[in-house]
């Protein structure tokens, strides 16, 4: 797919078990925590903050869970020390691979992903060695099978996401995915929920300028990859430039 998380994605694929669950509860309230350390616990003036609400609220992630990661972010409870990371890998193929994080050990995650990396065919690489290949966009995800009877074509749905200011649009089977400016990208959300479109997820990605092919033995050793650093704790979110 283009430009979206392919973490993501395997997360919408999978079945949740319940230690799957878990783990991505883990990973929301890190995340969590560490939006309200840069802005604020306020959703409305904090944008990272509203994208990770919104994630938490559509895979059912607990009140009491959010509650626990707000009062840990403000220092109530005993927390710890996280920080963001983001690595820089090539993977199967020569697809280009940008990881991001959370973790409280900063060298303990480069072991762990460069172990993942290279027990798939990846390899990682130095800072701006692949970020080049990618640029941070708005993305808004929405599903053609998910809107109102009016809204079920795909000409009309691209045409009206350009129309309310987003830059592009790509559609992957049934999936769109909508590019906007960063500074954009709550503006033209707003705009398409006025116009009733159903919205899966609005957050910033990285968007890759071009997507490359590779062989179906390289791509089935992609998924692989991608599964391997999603089980990872630290793994926040996969992009890369692969073409689906």
């Amino acid at each position: 797919m283009s430009g979206h998380s392919h973490a993501k994605t395997i997360k919408h694929q999978k079945e949740l078990t319940d230690q799957k669950r878990g783990q991505m509860f883990s990973k929301m309230a890190r995340a969590i925590s560490v939006a309200v350390k840069q802005g604020g616990p306020n959703p409305e003036t904090n944008s990272k903050l509203h994208v990770v609400f919104e994630q938490a609220k559509k895979f059912a992630m607990p009140k009491e869970n959010i509650e626990r990661a707000l009062k840990q972010a403000a220092g109530d409870i005993e927390r710890q020390k996280l920080e963001e990371v983001s690595f820089e890998a090539y993977g199967p193929g020569g697809i280009a691979l940008i990881i991001e994080g959370i973790t409280d050990n900063k060298n303990r995650a480069i072991g762990e992903i460069k172990q993942i990396l290279n027990q798939n065919g990846g390899k990682l690489v130095g800072e701006g060695g692949v970020r080049w290949m990618f640029e941070k966009k708005g993305c808004i995800v929405a599903n053609l099978k998910s809107q109102t009877s009016n809204l079920k074509d795909k000409e009309r749905l691209g045409l009206l996401a350009i129309e309310v200011g987003a830059q592009d649009f790509y559609w992957h089977d049934d999936t769109l995915d909508i590019y906007t400016k960063i500074e954009d990208l709550e503006r033209v959300k707003k705009n398409l929920e006025q116009k009733r479109v159903e919205i899966e997820s609005a957050s910033l990605d990285w968007v890759e300028k071009e997507t490359i092919e590779v062989s179906q033995k390289d791509k089935e050793a992609c998924q692989k990859l991608f599964e391997a650093l999603d089980e990872s704790d630290c793994v926040q979110e996969i992009y890369s430039n692969l073409k689906s």
